[in-house]
């Protein structure tokens, strides 16, 4: 075995030794040589001794990411009274326990605790984004110090430490290298880079991108194969994965359209509710001459009644069924609110690496002398063929194919491994996709390992960018040597080149040309030569491949898109949603996924193009553009920034530790279940349990169901409130009795309303619903139709209940089956009501009227069954004062409430004859 390339630290004299002061951000280590890196931090190859270790542990401090202060459960608790319809209802609740009204009190007290636990559950998984990447950091260290090797706990690493590199370990700290012997280190998690990267020694530019910087190793990422030594420049916070921590406790999360317009909501109607019953209180006090008692609990009555208690937990309840619905479909919601933000999604902002593409390498083009394959079938599993002119071939029809896929067999260490129908690779993904594509072609690695033993081999190094093994036939005494690697290395290792009747002199024009051709596809590009030796040959030597080989063609690989990806970007643009890509990777390998999946990819930016742009240009570039490339976290949280100043509802999809400020910070942020890290998971909204991009356009579907349902559970419980304010105002102005006590309008907000609305959470999604555009992020919650709709129901609730109210008075009721009759037509009322709501255009009664009709049907008959309980059972008229009914009561009962749905749907075709065709008809539609 030939020695292979080494290089190693040069120690540090005493005259250029400096304190280690240099942040990452001040110092560019990877545009420093080994030599300078060592001088700056003041040691040498012998490492820190343990007094000087203790003295930078005790500056730098431990090398661990800072928590960020979090809210205790009983902060979490009382945020949750933090809401001006709350204040209102506890001021109440306060009054009228002063008034010695107790179960008055109890029954307002008891709704808004209930309401309080609902939120806390709600909020119920606190957020562990910084734990998950602490999580990250590795443990232990093998660390040079005084001379002699030792394993250190990684929160002891400070700036200056000598750490050693293996197989298997992840990286503790921020390195400057020093040494490297075949290093490869996996971060896809921290750039998004699907490939290990082959590290070296040489400094690079200044302002080389993460991703390119080759002589640095990184906290948290992992060594795939090699070992190295290295200086450590940062630690802690300092690190590259601490500056992500630190931007990921800084992001702000922005508030949810449903949440901002509900907050605003609720300033409205308190304001209006305290003026209302303001007014109430000094006309009854000052015109009707009632006691100030009387007026106070008028008051109460008013501001109970018009305060909709149940809307909070049935909007909880309908986000928390859209949660069911998503987890059905392998979007599992992390918070409640997304459920609803993900219908007004405007902009899709997608990573690369495993969500619009696999995060599996496969061969897709074989060249040979004269001739271009494509190779079918995407990930490890070995399934596909390979085709010529769309035709399919076999390998036995072209030798030279086969021997270029049974020479790059040979030449591979990885192994595949199939688990529950799921292909994965062990070793380098390169090598897993040449293993796949053997067993397209119909050769197995075992058998062909047996007629080929491999007897040498020389490991792959960046320095001299190849692989070469040496093989013996088992049955003769011939043997083959086969080289893999960069085409640039070996075009200049080659004098020949294999034909289809020989070896022939080499033409590198003609390969060059078909390198640049399948670079053009955004594929990787891999060479393999071969040269025939004889069995005595026993050891492989670099004069052995350094000239004289036979080159035998190039390989394209590529981390194929998703197919079902394609498709759901296509549904997405059908809904008026931009998708847009923001990856790590090359420009050119970005257009080119971008363009495979559909994405505009002409124009592209890079990170360094967006440096250039100002904060307040970006806004209009971003866009305009659907490519981003080699971009770093803070381009990611930049643009998804610029896009939300551009009024955009911003969906983050990713799965690395770089992707998580941005999903934080996005509206909706969208983390890989299976392949993601667990930093990204934990900033996310949502985690898609199958890793699919195409889960997302089900999700967008799901939330503008939810978002449809919820308009309709607004449209349904606001009249109740509107009609039960406008009988107290009613009575006070006529100088009449209250038609309905308070304690029986919580029962009809709380019990009967929210039993009734909750039926409409479970409403089928409508037809069309992905084929119109997103709804804007300002529009109000409640549209002009809806603000007519409440009104005119509650106009006839308050006709209906009052009327009949005062025919029973009139006809000698006493006060107590009076209100009893007010109290069920009102709760009928509801019951018809419900029938109508279920579609807020449409004819209750047209196609879809049985179309998920068993949730609103098993409402309607528990509301019914719950009303003859109150009205016939002792404890329940005991509470909330009610007397039984005859049948003729019943009778007109049930006739006043029917109006309702006559009225409700005469409006709705009153309305549809305004419309002027089907455009005008989808505008309603969608200003709803």
């Amino acid at each position: 075995m030939p020695n292979c390339k080494e290089s190693g630290p040069l120690s540090a004299t005493p005259q250029s030794r400096t304190s280690p002061s240099e942040s990452p951000e001040s110092r560019p280590w990877h545009a420093l040589s080994g030599e300078e890196a060592v001088a700056a931090q003041g040691v040498d190859r012998d490492g820190l001794d343990p007094s000087g270790a203790a003295e930078r542990l005790a500056t730098h401090g431990p090398n661990t990411l800072p928590e960020a202060p979090r809210r205790g459960p009983l902060a979490r608790f009382l945020s949750q009274f933090n809401n001006v319809l709350i204040y209102v209802l506890l001021a109440a609740g306060v009054g009228t326990l002063a008034l010695r009204h107790w179960a008055d009190a109890a029954v307002i007290f008891g709704v808004v605790i209930i309401n309080a636990i609902v939120g806390f559950v709600q909020e119920g998984k606190a957020e562990h984004a910084l734990d998950a990447i602490r999580g990250m950091l590795s443990h232990q260290a093998t660390v040079i110090r005084g001379g002699q090797r030792r394993q250190v706990p990684a929160e002891e690493l400070v700036p200056g430490d000598i750490v050693l590199l293996e197989s298997g370990d992840r990286v503790p700290a921020d390195m400057r290298l020093l040494e490297t012997r075949s290093l490869r280190v996996q971060e896809a998690a921290l750039t998004g880079e699907s490939l290990p990267v082959d590290k070296s020694l040489e400094p690079v530019a200044e302002k080389a991108d993460l991703g390119d910087r080759t002589s640095m190793a990184y906290s948290g990422t992992l060594v795939a194969a090699g070992r190295g030594t290295g200086v450590v420049v940062a630690t802690g916070a300092e690190t590259e994965i601490g500056r992500i921590s630190t931007m990921l406790s800084e992001v702000r999360t922005l508030q949810t359209p449903l949440l901002a317009q509900m907050a605003q909501f609720s300033r409205w109607l308190t304001g209006a509710i305290v003026v209302l019953a303001l007014l109430v209180f000094g006309f009854g006090v000052l015109v009707r001459d009632y006691t100030a008692t009387e007026m106070f609990l008028a008051a109460v009555s008013l501001a109970v009644a018009a305060i909709p208690e149940g809307l909070p937990a049935i909007m909880t309840i309908t986000l928390a069924i859209g949660v069911q619905r998503m987890a059905r479909r392998n979007a599992i919601i992390r918070r409640l609110p997304a459920v609803e933000t993900l219908g007004s999604v405007s902009v899709i902002c997608t990573d690369k690496t495993g969500t619009l593409t696999r995060n599996e390498m496969t061969v897709q083009s074989i060249a040979t002398a004269g001739r271009l394959f494509d190779v079918s079938g995407i990930g490890y599993a070995p399934e596909g063929e390979i085709r010529l002119r769309d035709e399919p071939v076999g390998t036995h029809d072209y030798p030279l194919l086969e021997q270029m896929v049974r020479g790059a067999l040979l030449c591979s260490d990885a192994v595949l491994r199939e688990v529950d129908g799921d292909w994965t690779v062990e070793g380098d993904p390169t090598e897993g996709a040449i293993i796949a594509l053997a067993g397209k072609a119909g050769l197995d690695g075992e058998a062909e390992a047996a007629v080929w033993p491999r007897i040498d081999v020389i490991p792959f190094e960046s320095e001299h960018r190849f692989m070469a093994t040496l093989h013996h036939h088992s049955k003769s005494d011939s043997g083959t040597i086969y080289v893999k690697g960069a085409p640039e290395k070996l075009l200049s290792m080659c004098s020949l080149q294999a034909g289809e009747s020989g070896d022939e002199p080499l033409d590198a024009d003609y390969w060059h040309e078909r390198v640049d051709e399948i670079a053009g596809r955004g594929q990787r590009v891999l060479a393999l030569a071969a040269r025939h030796t004889h069995n005595g040959h026993r050891n492989l030597d670099f004069e052995d491949v350094s000239d004289g080989m036979v080159l035998l063609g190039l390989f394209g690989l590529a981390d194929p898109p998703r197919e079902e990806a394609i498709r759901a970007i296509e549904r997405c643009r059908s809904a008026g949603i931009r998708v847009k890509m923001i990856t790590g990777d090359h420009v050119n390998t970005a257009r080119a996924i971008g363009e495979s999946v559909g994405l505009e990819s002409t124009r592209a930016l890079s990170g360094h193009e967006l440096d250039e742009i100002d904060d307040e240009v970006l806004p209009r570039e971003a866009a305009k553009t659907d490519v981003f490339a080699r971009a770093s976290p803070e381009h990611k949280l930049r643009l998804v920034k610029a896009l939300q100043t551009g009024g955009q509802v911003v969906s983050m999809t990713g799965d690395g530790v770089n992707d998580a400020p941005a999903l934080k910070r996005a509206d909706v942020g969208v983390a890989m279940g299976r392949k993601g890290t667990e930093a990204a998971r934990e900033a996310a909204e949502m985690v898609l349990a199958d890793d699919n991009f195409a889960s997302i356009a089900h999700a967008v579907e799901e939330g503008r169901t939810v978002y449809d349902n919820l308009k309709k559970s607004i449209a349904f419980i606001l009249p109740t409130n509107g009609g039960e304010a406008l009988m107290i105002i009613a009575a006070i102005a006529m100088g009449r009795l209250l038609p309905i006590t308070p304690v029986q309008i919580l029962w009809i907000n709380m019990i009967t309303a929210v039993t009734l609305a909750l039926a409409l959470a479970f409403e089928p999604t409508e037809r069309g619903v992905m084929k119109r555009p997103p709804r804007a992020s300002h529009e109000p919650l409640l549209s002009g139709f809806l603000i007519w709709r409440i009104v005119f129901v509650s106009v006839i609730l308050l006709t209906g209940t009052t009327g009949l109210f005062l025919w029973e008075r009139g006809v000698g009721t006493d006060l107590e089956t009076a209100r009893t009759v007010a109290l069920n037509t009102l709760v009928l009322f509801e019951a018809f009501y419900l029938i109508s709501c279920r579609q807020l255009h449409e004819p209750a009664f047209g196609p879809q009227l049985l179309r998920g009709a068993m949730p609103s049907a098993i409402a309607i008959v528990t509301v019914l069954l719950m009303q003859l309980l109150m009205t016939y059972t002792t404890p329940f008229q005991a509470l909330f004062d009610t007397r039984a009914l005859d049948g003729a009561q019943w009778l007109r009962i049930v006739a006043v409430a029917a109006s309702v749905l006559v009225l409700v749907e005469l409006e709705k075709w009153v309305m549809g004859r305004h419309r002027h065709g089907p455009a005008d008809a989808s505008a309603h539609a969608a200003q709803s």
